[in-house]
This record gives structure tokens, C-alpha cells and sequence, in this order.
């Protein structure tokens, strides 16, 4: 008997809520950390591609470490990782509130609260795919909307704090809301388990360590022997050992010798018993290095590895730049309606929700749709630049929002390339550079502002990496080795041969 059966119901639902929750509450601040970099910006006199730098690790971080995340969720279950979690990014937002100087919200902002944040999506993921198997999309479609809801409302909030506290008390009542993270974190009850598992499906660490409690259990045995025969010799009569004392010496040789060899017996199953251990842990790294290798030979794959990393790279500095965009092309405040990263906010939530509903319609290729978000996203960034008021950046937000939505149906398009068998890994590995895009994306976009003074150069080359991005895979996923065959299987005309009408 294993794990109890996903119920797809009942408490799951209160699962989602909490995982919703969760996503709300810790994603809220760092992805709108818009508002907050303009303050920076203000207090800190620092360059505007070193500044980015606290956004881009505070949204990079979790997936870099990604790995790392879910080694923890699954070691110590998602209910203690939660908790964990919300008291790092808690701690991280309000320790932010008095940070000395710029490097030191690298590490309080950027490395806390986006580690923080990393193992609250690992741990909501893994708690909800534990309860949920035939509507397991709609849970977790739903729990994704949590960060982009937070975006919506953390942005307007932030503002709003920002005028009323000033950006020491912004970033302590964001942590202690992040508090709240707790009692969501105790709803996370784990599914109970039955009876134990049988011998053949136990993990290998079980086992390694079922055999390792067993051969000390054979040298307790062994020593407590050889001391018991020991014990035995010893208290002879005084009398008895001065009239024959050979052979008392012969028995504590024997003793001895029995002694020296279960010690050297231990020595030997202690190092075999770390050979194996070594053997086996290298064996483990060497599969894992040769199934990485065989997803990167699929071409398709490879394809879609760069595209991710050139979204990244210029697809998210949007996200944490555009308040500063609207700045630099001097719209006034008083025109702001709704900021413009509330915008993108409830954009991508919309826009997760209808690609979504698009990548389950039988007819549409999921990979050609994510390849349209792409280079509709560049298209987009070309238009930032000429955009001068605040009615057309808000568009443009808009579509930079809903575009970005395309993480909803990513996990389909990495599904229907590498298989179901092996998504786990070659999601992993995605996301690790997707972190990596995160964390570069803004510095790089930021530098092009800070040796030209101009966003102009560097929207131009965030949409020439996202399109560029987007053909590679497009280039990849037609499969011309299909249509190529499809003309070579094709009848060859018979040649017309001319003949005289007089042999007709």
C-alpha cells in the first residue's frame, strides 16, 4: 500500500486556497518591486542597471535554486517548508526596511525573500499535485493566479504605503502581511499514509540505510560475543590460575584473536559498505548527466532551452521597469489611473486563463501558440519606445501582461516535446535558466539606459532576444525531415516522349 488515493476534492480544495494564498502573499511585493525600485533609485544614487539588480534576484533566485527547493519540500514535507519560507520572506521584507545601502538589499530582498519565495512555489505545487490527479490543471491554474493577483494589488498597495509611511514603513507592513503566510502553511496538511511500503518499491536510501543499521547490528553482535567469551576466562580461581597457567594464556590469546579479527571485520564492511555508497551516488550523477545530455540531443529541446532564456532575458525587465519608463518619457503622476504594473498584473492572470483554455483545443499546436506569444511580445517591446502617454504605455502594458500569460501553457508545450516520463527533469532544467534570464534580464536592460540615457536601445534589443528566441524554435518544431520525405515518397510524373503523328 502506498500513498492514499488523491481525493480531487474535499480538503484539496482547501489546499488551493492556501497554495493560492501563499503565492499571493510572497510573490506580491517582489514582482512589483517597480514601485519600490524608483525609491531606490531616489535614495541610493546608484546606476539603474546595478539597482535592478534587488528586483531581477528577488524573482531569479527561486528558480535558479530550484533543485535546491525541491530537495527540501521533499525531505521535510511542504508543511515545515512553508512555514519556513514565510518566516524568510517576512524577515527579508522588513529587515529590507533598513538596509545601509544598495548591496545589502542584494542579499536581504534579493537572496531571502527570492529564496523564500522559490520554496513557497516549490511547496504549493507539490501539495496540490498530491491532492488533486484528474483536476489537477484547474488546481493548479488557479493556484498560479496567486502571484499574478498579488501583482495587481501589491502595486496599488505599495503606492499607497509608499505615500503614507514613506519606504521604511512600506516594507515593514508588506513583511508583517507576509506573516500571514503561517497560518496558510498549517492548512497544508500531508495526505496520510497507510501501511508501509513493500520491499520492492522502497527508495534506495531506505534500503542503503536498512543495510547499514543491519551490518552494525552484526558487529554489536560480534563484539558483545568476544566479550562475553572474554568475561567467561577472566574469573577463574586464583588457585587455579597459578597451578595451570598456560592454558588460561592460550584463552586469552584465543580471546585476542577473536577480538582483533571482528574488528578487522567491521573495518572491512564499514569500507565496503562506503564503496557501495560511493558507487552507487556516482552511478546516480552519471544517469542523471547522460539523461541530461539525451534531452539536450533532441533538437526541439534545445530550442525551446534558448527561447526560455532569451524570454527571460528580455521579456521580464518590462515588469520591473516600466513605472521608470513612464518616468523617462515624463508622464505625470497625476495621469496615472492605475499603475502600470497592476496592469500587466491582471493582464497575464487573463492571459493564463486564455491560453490556457487555447492549449486544450485539439486542432492548435501548443508549441506553434507559445512561439506567437513570443513574437508578439517582441513586436510589443519595439512599440515602448515610440509610446509617449500614459493611455499608450497602459496598452502596451496590457499586452506585455497577457503575452507573459504564456507560462501557463509552457508546462504543455515541455510535456509534448520531452514526454510525460521526463518532464520533471527537463522542467527543472528549464527553469534553472529561466532563473538565470530573471536575474540577467533587468541589470543588462538598465546598463543600455545608464551608457545611453535612453530606454530606446534597450527595449530594441529585449524584443530582438525575444524574437530571436521565438524563431529558433519555430525553425526547430517544423518538422522538415517529415515534409521532405512526404516529397521524395511522391510519384515522379512520367516524361512526355514526342512522336511523329505519322507513327500514331
Amino acid at each position: 500500500m502506498g500513498l492514499k488515493k488523491p481525493p480531487d476534492g474535499g480538503w484539496g480544495w482547501v489546499i488551493v486556497v492556501a497554495s493560492f494564498f501563499t503565492q499571493f502573499l510572497c510573490y506580491g511585493s517582489p514582482l512589483a518591486v517597480g514601485v519600490l525600485y524608483l525609491q531606490w533609485l531616489d535614495l541610493f544614487r546608484e546606476g539603474k542597471g546595478k539597482t535592478a539588480w534587488v528586483g531581477s534576484l528577488a524573482n531569479g533566485v527561486g528558480l535558479i535554486l530550484s533543485p535546491i527547493c525541491s530537495l527540501c519540500v521533499s525531505s521535510f514535507g511542504a508543511r515545515p517548508v512553508t512555514i519556513f519560507s514565510g518566516f524568510m520572506v517576512a524577515g527579508g521584507l522588513m529587515i529590507s526596511a533598513y538596509a545601509p545601502n544598495i548591496y545589502f538589499l542584494f542579499f536581504s530582498y534579493g537572496v531571502v525573500v527570492g529564496l523564500g519565495c522559490g520554496l513557497l512555489y516549490t511547496a504549493a505545487v507539490t501539495i496540490t499535485c498530491q491532492y488533486f490527479d484528474k483536476r489537477r490543471g484547474l488546481a493548479l491554474g488557479l493556484v498560479s493566479t496567486g502571484s499574478s493577483v498579488g501583482l495587481f494589488i501589491y502595486a496599488a498597495l505599495q503606492l499607497e504605503l509608499l505615500e503614507l509611511y514613506g519606504l521604511d514603513g512600506c516594507l515593514l507592513i508588506v513583511g508583517a502581511l507576509a506573516l500571514n503566510i503561517l497560518p496558510c502553511g498549517t492548512l497544508m496538511r500531508p495526505l496520510n499514509f497507510s501501511n508501509p511500503s513493500p520491499p520492492e518499491k522502497e527508495p534506495a536510501q531506505y534500503s542503503i540505510c536498512i543495510e547499514k543499521e543491519k551490518s552494525l547490528e552484526e558487529n554489536i553482535s560480534i563484539l558483545e560475543k568476544g566479550y562475553s567469551e572474554e568475561k567467561f576466562v577472566r574469573p577463574l580461581p586464583m588457585s587455579a590460575s597459578k597451578q595451570e597457567t598456560p592454558l588460561p594464556e592460550k584463552e586469552s590469546a584465543t580471546v585476542q584473536s577473536k577480538e582483533t579479527d571482528a574488528y578487522k571485520k567491521k573495518v572491512v564492511e564499514q569500507k565496503t559498505f562506503c564503496k557501495h555508497l560511493a558507487k552507487r551516488k556516482w552511478q546516480l550523477c552519471q544517469n542523471y548527466w547522460a539523461e541530461t545530455v539525451s534531452l539536450f540531443k533532441n533538437r526541439i529541446f534545445s530550442a525551446l532551452f534558448i527561447a526560455i532564456l532569451l524570454f527571460d532575458i528580455g521579456g521580464f525587465p518590462p515588469l520591473l521597469l516600466m513605472e521608470d519608463v513612464a518616468r523617462s518619457a515624463n508622464v505625470k503622476d497625476e495621469e496615472f489611473v492605475v499603475p502600470l504594473i497592476s496592469i500587466i498584473g491582471v493582464m497575464t492572470a487573463i492571459g493564463k486563463v486564455l491560453l490556457g483554455v487555447l492549449a486544450d483545443v485539439k486542432f492548435i499546436n501548443t508549441t506553434y501558440l507559445y512561439v506567437a506569444t513570443l513574437i508578439l511580445t517582441s513586436v510589443t517591446l519595439c512599440a515602448i519606445p515610440f509610446a509617449k502617454s500614459y493611455i499608450s504605455l497602459a496598452i502596451l502594458s496590457g499586452l506585455i501582461g497577457f503575452f507573459t500569460g504564456n507560462w501557463s501553457i509552457f508546462p504543455y508545450v515541455t510535456t509534448k516535446i520531452v514526454g510525460i516520463e521526463k518532464l520533471t527533469h527537463a522542467y527543472g532544467i528549464l527553469m534553472l535558466f529561466a532563473g538565470v534570464g530573471n536575474s540577467l534580464g533587468p541589470p543588462i536592460v538598465g546598463s543600455f539606459y545608464d551608457a545611453t540615457q535612453s530606454y530606446d536601445l534597450a527595449f530594441f534589443f529585449s524584443a530582438f532576444c525575444v524574437l530571436l528566441g521565438g524563431l529558433i524554435l519555430l525553425l526547430a518544431a517544423i518538422p522538415w525531415e517529415n515534409m521532405c520525405h512526404r516529397d521524395s515518397t511522391k510519384t515522379a510524373p512520367r516524361p512526355y516522349i514526342y512522336q511523329p503523328a505519322s507513327q500514331i
